[in-house]
Order: C-alpha cells, then structure tokens, then sequence
C-alpha cells in the first residue's frame, strides 16, 4: 500500500473509494497508470528457468518459498540438507518445475536450480580458469569424488599432488581448492585438478633450481618413486632420475635392491636439460670404479673366481668382483664344435672357476673360458684315436650325405653313407640310426688342422662280396624275395642280407604273368659286378632256359655236332651250380666257415690222391737194396707190365659214367674237336 501511494497523488488513507468506484475521482490517464503499477507487482514467470525465492515459512519436511507468483511454491526440505542454518527470510534460487499441476499448484525445485546454476558456474570457471573450491565426499577408483557447486565431479589420484600419493583416504571429507580441467558436455562429466594450481609455483622453482645446477655437483634428494628402470629423486621442488644402470657399478636386478621409498640419499648430478627440465642424476658415480681396484698381477693366462650373474644364448657373464665381469663365450665352454646354447652348460648363481683370456683394462673388458681348464682332446688325437682303431660314438646330427657323431666331448667325425653298410642301399641315415644313439665306429682319416675325423661302420666288418664273389656267379640260382617294385626293376632280397636288381623282362613268370612284392622265386644270376656291388638277376632265363633244354630228343640226335664242341664238354665237365636259398646258412661267419671246411676237404681228398698214386712203386720194392740192384731189369719189366695193365683199366673206369662215355664217343668221332682252343674250352 505504500507503494502504491508514493506513485499517486492523493494518499491512500485519503483516498475516497466511493468516488473512485463512480469514476469521479480520477481522470483515464490515472486509472492506466494505476493498473499497469498492479500488474508490475506480479512477476511475470516461465517453466525451466531458474529464478530468486524469499522463504515465507519452513518445518520439518517443507519449505514455502515465495517467487511473486500469484500462488507461492513448496519445495521438500531434504534439498536445503547441505544448508543446515537455513531460516524464514533467506533468499534461495529455485528452479521452475510448472507453474500449475493438475492441483494448480507452482512446482519447484531448489536442487535442480543449484544444479543448472552449478553447471553454469563450472564452465565459466573452465573458460576463466577460476580457481574453485570443493568438498571432496569420498574414495573412488582411480582417485576422488569431490562436490563443486552441487555437481560431483572427478578427481584423478595423479592430480591430488605432484608426488604421487600412497593413501588418498587422507584427504576425504576435506575441502580444497581445485581447477576444471576439462568438461564433458554430453555426458555431464567434470575433471577437476588440485595438482594443477601447485604445479605453476614449481616451474618457477624449477627454473631457479636448474638454473643454479652443475654437472658434477652432489645434492641431496629423497626418494619420491621407484620404477622398474630407474628411481625419481625430489632436489626440493625439482625432480631428477637415476638410472637403473647408475645405481651401482654391479649389476642390478631391480632398484628396490638399492633404495627404499622416502630414503635420503646424496646423488651426483650427470646431465639436465633446462627446455625439458630433465634431469640425469647418478648414484654409483660417488664410489671409486670397481676396476680400479682390480688385482694389478692379473693377466692372460691366470685363473679366476666368479658367480654367473647373467646368461644368454651368446654365453655368460661372470662376476669375478663386484662391480667387474667377465664373458664366456658358449665357443669356449666346450671343446665340441657342436652349435650349443650357454644355457646347456650353466645357469645363474652357478660358481665357476675360468682361464682370462683376454683382459682390457683401459676398455674395461675380460673374456674367460673354462674349456681351457681341460686339455685339448685334439693334441693326441693320432695315438688316442689312430687310424684303423674301433670306438663307440654318439650320433648328433644327420645330413643327407652322411651321419655326425661324437666320440667324446670335442672330438667330431662323420661317417659317410657309403660307409654304413656293406649290403644295405641307404637312402638317407634315419633308416639305419637314430639321433642319441650309440654306433660302433672304425677311424678311417684324421683331419687335425679342421679337427674333423672320418669314419666308416661298415669296416667293422670283413667285405663280404668277396665271398659273394664265389657264391653269385653267373648261371647260378637263388631263393629271393620281392621287396619293392619300381618303375625300372624290382629290388631283390637275396641270401646273405644282400640285394639284387631285376627288370620287368626278367620279371615275368612261366605262365606269363608278372612278378609282384612279397613274392618268393628262384632267379638267375646274369651278371654280378663286386666293383659297383651290383647283382642282376633273372627269373624268366630259368623257365627259358628249362623249355630250351626240354627239346625233341631227336633233335639232339640230328645234331650231334653241337653236343661234342669243347664248350658244351667243359660245361659238362663244370660242377654243378648249388642253389642257395635264404635258410641254408644263417649268417656269413658260417658261409666262410663252410667255404674254408670245403677247400680244405678239396685239398685232403688231392693229397690222399697222390698218395695212392705212388704206393705201387712202393710195394714193388723189396727190404734188401743189394736184392733190388741184382733184380732191377725184372722189376722194370714188372713195373711196365703194371703201368700197362692200369692204361688198360683206366678207360674202362672213366666209361663207367655215361656223360664219360658220350664224351669219348664224341672223340672218336671229331678227333678234330681237339684242336680246339683254350678259350672255347673254358
């Protein structure tokens, strides 16, 4: 009301309603005036826009907030809960909700307008880089919870601090300053930092601290982290890194063998970078190097002491003294020339004792071996392995040419593939050994200067085709078996465990069909050549030759002729050919024994012989040698009557047979045959 009469011209006290309602009282102009000042007293609202309340009246579960709406709004208590000294009086920004439900009652919402003005307020912040402040509610994963304006927002473990922080529940329930680093419009999303606003006061600690830094000068800092290659030293304010490779002149594992968290120690400072604001610090650069404490009266030659620190597949590094290491090469672990890794030979924490072989003081190098502890299997090589002595072996490697063994560590030798066997056609080495197996060897060759030995297996044995010789002749005949059939021939097992080759011509059976794998036959020998240990063969010369043999008999009568030549005589004449097969003799020790017990019996039989030639001279002679020199001209005469009367006997023996009588009759009858030569006869 008094605002109403400060803005008319007569007062209100005085004012005559009466009038008024008659319309005598005032003029249009005044009655215009006098509406439009009532409409201003009502506020003009709209939904969705966030505007200023006065409290009229609260209790315990709602607050009536006036808006100068025609109707007052009520909003539940539970929204002014971060606001415990709220009273009647106070002004609160609302959000309006509607300006009249179904009831017709304003609708509105103090949170929702802290919300939108919060959300407001954190993007200016953002666009000003406004220092706010905040409450940090509680622990999240990855780092905090902090409530700014109203709205929660994220608060990064590496953005509480420049240091990295071990417990964050030490800051919960606090309220600190904070800058909106970034801002998430479609999702609502705000990331706040605490280390960002310190972080400005240390770059201009930082540069007044590398600006007074020296290579060389010692400082003291506190261990502020400690990573798998390196630890981060605090210099107060500025942060320097040791390298794992500067802790220690030894060889470390891992820093934490070295330094703990929040240690005081002194480091020296190697570099800085004062763009980067990098810095290199260093920590076994305070002691004296290690070499320089080495034994003076070290040198090639001498033997040393030492744990295996480090392995790799090139060899080991030996820690001789702390802070000084030596290599051994995996070549000098080991005589053998065999591609080994070092790890066959040691492992880490393993004590060995080696040889110096070269030592480098100024470069600050040392390689070591330990093979040399040994003596060198190679310095007596022609007496311990001489040629023609016998050894077992283990086989390393094959190749397509031959087989790698070992007779012992370092010594190497290779046996050919035609050294394997004497009988067996090898195709490759995996089909007569295997890797890790033991074999019999005979030394053929030493090669000293490339440290090689070749050697033969087979030479463990006696070259039997020199007995094949007097078995496989030609003409004869033996028991084989089919063992595998290819495009040329097949391949024949024969007695003796030797092999021979026959053609498909050769294959083909009396009935016509051919020969197939597995199958047992009787084949002729055709040729056999002991130089290239080749043996031909051929079952279709038996039946060929059986049908030829089995001729019309008058055949033969109308041509004797053919019969009577020196070189059917001398076949005639020949022994028969014996036909062997695979189970007449076991094994090629009995086929010599049996050759020698024949040539002997051969040889008894012609001296038994000559014996029972000369025992008539010897009946014929009397025990009195004055008896014999008065008798002699009758014993001549009794002597030649004996010699005569056996050249009468012998023709009637040798006619005893009837391959004998053919023969003589073929005599009478081409005397001239007996001119024939040497040559044909045989």
């Amino acid at each position: 009301m008094e605002e109403l009469n400060k803005n008319m011209a007569t007062p209100v006290a005085d004012f005559d309603w009466d009038a008024y309602a008659k319309g005598d009282m005032m003029t249009g102009e005044e009655k215009a005036a006098l509406a439009a000042k009532y409409d201003q007293t009502l506020n003009q609202v709209k939904d969705k826009e966030v505007v200023t309340g006065t409290i009229i009246s609260m209790n315990k579960r709602e607050v009536v907030v006036n808006i100068g709406f025609k109707s007052d709004g009520i909003i539940p208590m539970s929204e002014f809960r971060y606001n415990p000294d709220l009273k009647v009086g106070d002004k609160v920004e609302v959000f309006i909700e509607n300006q009249e439900d179904k009831k017709g009652q304003l609708i509105l919402s103090h949170k929702s307008a802290r919300a939108s003005r919060a959300w407001d307020r954190v993007n200016e912040a953002l666009e000003s880089e406004e220092i706010v402040k905040g409450f940090v509610k509680c622990r999240t994963k990855g780092g905090m919870i902090v409530d700014i304006f109203g709205i929660e927002a994220f608060l990064p473990g590496s953005q509480i601090d420049v240091k990295p922080i071990r417990d964050y529940d030490v800051f919960v329930n606090k309220t600190m300053e904070f800058k909106v680093v970034k801002i998430n419009q479609e999702f609502k999303n705000v990331v706040v930092s605490h280390k960002a606003l310190i972080e400005a006061e240390l770059e201009l600690q930082k540069k007044e601290i590398i600006s007074k830094l020296e290579k060389g000068q010692v400082l003291e800092g506190i261990v502020k982290n400690i990573t798998s290659y390196g630890v981060f030293i605090d210099l107060g304010g500025v942060d320097g890194l040791i390298h794992i490779t500067d802790l220690s002149w030894g060889r470390v594992n891992h820093p934490e063998e070295i330094v703990t968290l929040d240690q005081k120690i002194n480091v020296v400072i190697l570099d800085f970078d004062d763009e980067k604001k990098r810095i290199a610090l260093g920590l076994k650069q305070l002691t004296p190097h290690p070499w320089d404490a080495l034994d003076a009266k070290l040198n090639v030659g001498d033997k040393v002491k030492g744990k295996v620190v480090v392995m790799a597949d090139y060899g080991a590094f030996i820690e001789v003294i702390p802070g000084v290491e030596g290599l051994i090469h995996v070549s000098e672990m080991s005589w053998s020339q065999h591609l080994r890794s070092a790890q066959d030979f040691l492992k880490v924490g393993d004590e060995v004792e080696a040889v110096i072989l070269t030592l480098d003081r100024d470069e600050r190098k040392m390689s070591l071996g330990i093979k040399q502890l040994k003596a060198d299997p190679w310095e007596n090589i022609d007496t311990k392995y001489a040629v023609g002595s016998k050894h077992t072996a283990k086989v390393r490697n094959f190749t397509n040419f031959g087989v790698f063994v070992e007779i012992e560590e370092g010594v190497d030798g290779l046996v050919h593939i035609s050294d394997l066997s004497w009988t067996k056609k090898i195709k490759h080495p995996s089909e007569f050994t295997q890797i890790g197996s033991d074999i019999e060897v005979v030394v053929l060759e030493i090669d000293k200067d490339n440290r090689r030995l070749s050697l033969g297996h087979k030479q463990l044995e006696e070259n039997p085709w020199d007995v094949f010789e007097t078995i496989f002749t030609a003409d004869s005949v033996h028991e084989g078996t089919i063992i595998e059939m290819l495009d040329k021939g097949a391949v024949v097992a024969l007695p003796y465990g030797v092999e021979g080759f026959a053609t498909p011509k050769h294959l083909v059976k009396e009935d016509g069909s051919a020969a197939k794998t597995d199958e047992k036959l009787n084949f002729k020998v055709i040729e056999f050549n002991k130089d290239s240990k080749r043996i031909i063969l051929s079952h279709s010369r038996i039946h060929e030759d059986a049908a030829k043999s089995a001729a019309p008999a008058e055949n033969d009568e109308a041509k004797p002729a053919k019969k009577t030549t020196k070189k059917s005589a001398a076949k005639e004449d020949a022994p028969a050919v014996e036909k062997t097969t695979l189970g007449d003799i076991q094994s090629l020790s009995e086929l010599k024994d049996k050759m020698v017990a024949k040539a002997t019996k051969k040889m008894i039989e012609k001296e038994e012989a000559k014996k029972a030639e000369e025992k008539p001279v010897k009946k014929a002679t009397t025990k009195k040698v004055a008896e014999e020199e008065a008798e002699k001209p009758a014993k001549k005469t009794a002597a030649k009557k004996v010699a005569d009367k056996e050249t009468e006997e012998k023709p009637v023996k040798k006619a005893t047979t009837k391959k004998a009588e053919t023969k003589a009759k073929d005599v009478e009858e081409k005397p001239a045959k007996k001119t024939a030569t040497k040559k044909d006869a045989e």
